[in-house]
């Protein structure tokens, strides 16, 4: 889950970011959405990382 995770969303958003560059140079305006629907998903992922990292330290905080 962690790490893997992270790293496969982030590079989710950059693709995402790329394609939006790209329909932005060739005018491509369905290039452009798919970019930011691309990178919007993988915002969405990364914050579900972030709280899933919270309710664990919220969790281990507890134990002790």
């Amino acid at each position: 889950m962690g790490t893997d995770d992270k790293i496969s969303n982030k590079a989710e958003e950059l693709k995402g970011r790329a394609k939006e560059n790209v329909g932005d140079l060739t005018d491509d305006e369905d290039l452009q959405a798919e970019g930011r629907a691309d990178q919007a998903e993988g915002s969405l992922k990364q914050a579900g990382e972030k709280v899933k990292d919270a309710g664990r330290k919220v969790k281990d905080a507890f134990k002790k």
